[in-house]
């Protein structure tokens, strides 16, 4: 089964890649290697998912909002790609930042939100190294980003 058609199957709408908003690109290849900057928390009407895990949100909001960040991972990956995702052979690791409290310490259950999503769309070839750091702020006050490098056929 094909990438898209697993996205199908999954009923996953994937978002707008969005461009940069900043002095940067969205994606940049080197040699085989894919890398998707930083893709912050917005839900599927276009808002910024805001707050601080630990205060404002709670452990499944923040694993949720980790889903949405992946899932613009994957429409950058899909752009970079020229809409074909059969050229991923690899995703590589995710690296995410959430935006909590001096006292939470679930960051890893929130980045799973990403990883689940990652794995479920691209199977064996999405299982990635990670990290889950926490951080007293995001860019907009989002609560989680993430960013990700991928290997090209």
């Amino acid at each position: 089964m094909s990438y898209d058609d697993k996205i199908k199957e999954l009923k996953i709408k994937l978002p707008e890649a969005k461009p940069p908003v900043g002095n940067y690109v969205a994606t940049k290849i080197v040699g085989k290697m894919l890398f998707i900057s930083g893709q912050i928390s917005i839900d599927e009407d276009g808002h910024l998912i805001k707050g601080k895990l630990g205060k404002e949100l709670d452990t499944e909001a923040g694993y949720n909002a980790a889903k949405r960040c992946a899932l613009s991972i994957i429409a950058q990956v899909k752009k970079a790609c020229d809409n074909d995702l059969s050229k991923v052979k690899s995703c590589i690791k995710l690296t995410g930042f959430v935006n909590s409290t001096d006292d939470f310490t679930d960051q890893p259950k929130i980045i799973n939100g990403a990883s689940d999503l990652i794995a479920k769309v691209f199977g064996d070839t999405g299982m990635h190294t990670r990290a889950a750091v926490s951080t007293n702020s995001l860019p907009l006050g989002v609560s989680v980003e993430v960013d990700a490098i991928f290997e090209l056929n």
